[in-house]
């Protein structure tokens, strides 16, 4: 099996053990679960934001441990204030240690947040619901176009809004109505290899009424400004700022090298 294909066998098992603990109504007792969301388009096609959606990632299987000192509420501070367009959060533990109550912790910014996850089942929309999510993410590579909409549709109807990934142009066929923010992934989840080029090429292909999302493998201000030239509204980045010593200023330098260059 390729990592992808592990990463899901484990989830399942994962998402029925979660099942056994909470019930579906349980989840829905928690106090974040009828809180207004806020909007990741919204967030995104305003002018006054970076369009940055900013990861807190502690490590993932194809590097290892990235950074496991970082505070989560700390990093997310800097995120917030110095302006990313939303907050992504990894939640799975087994794999990237991530954990739901990391995503809870950073709820206390008035900032979208995507629930960085492997989304399978309806119960892991309404746990991200619960959390305190905005965004959910749904990856095409393991999912069939018809598991796609009938999850988007599902959490649309939580007023959560999709991030839908792709890599492949076979992909494309997994966009559909419920899922209005489409993310090409750089990287690819079965070999984790990246290839910048393939966010441009395959954006050409994705319907103009999508907002189109970056992923994966930016780390300098001129790869931002090639995809805003391509008609990309967000960049999402995760281990550049990461695995440099302080997040928080590795974030604010970069902001503000991007403000210069747009000036």
């Amino acid at each position: 099996m390729n990592i992808l294909d592990t990463i899901i066998a484990h989830k399942e098992i994962e998402v029925a053990a979660a099942k056994e603990k909470a019930s579906i109504a349980d989840l829905q007792q928690n106090e974040l679960y009828s809180r207004k969301t806020f909007s990741l388009k919204q967030f995104l096609l305003d002018e006054n934001k970076t369009g940055i959606i900013a990861e807190f990632k502690r490590k993932s299987p194809s590097k290892g441990i990235i950074n496991d000192t970082a505070d989560v509420v700390e990093v997310t501070k800097a995120y917030a204030t110095n302006g990313a367009s939303c907050l992504s959060v990894l939640t799975d533990e087994h794999f990237f240690g991530g954990t739901a109550a990391d995503l809870q912790k950073a709820r206390v910014h008035d900032i979208p947040i995507l629930r960085k996850d492997f989304i399978i089942d309806e119960y892991q929309v309404v746990e991200a619901r619960a959390m305190g999510a905005d965004v959910i993410l749904l990856i095409a590579a393991c999912l069939s176009p018809a598991r796609v909409k009938e999850l988007a549709e599902f959490a649309n109807r939580l007023q959560l809004e999709v991030l839908l990934e792709i890599h492949t142009e076979e992909e494309l066929q997994h966009i559909c109505d419920a899922t209005a923010i489409i993310g090409i992934n750089n990287r690819d989840l079965k070999t984790f290899t990246v290839d910048i080029n393939r966010s441009i090429e395959l954006g050409k292909k994705i319907p103009a009424d999508k907002i189109k999302i970056a992923e994966s493998g930016i780390n300098n201000i001129e790869t931002i400004c090639t995809f805003k030239d391509a008609g990309f509204k967000g960049f999402l980045i995760g281990e550049n700022f990461m695995k440099q010593p302080d997040p928080t200023i590795a974030f604010a330098e970069f902001v503000q090298q991007l403000k210069a260059k747009d000036k």
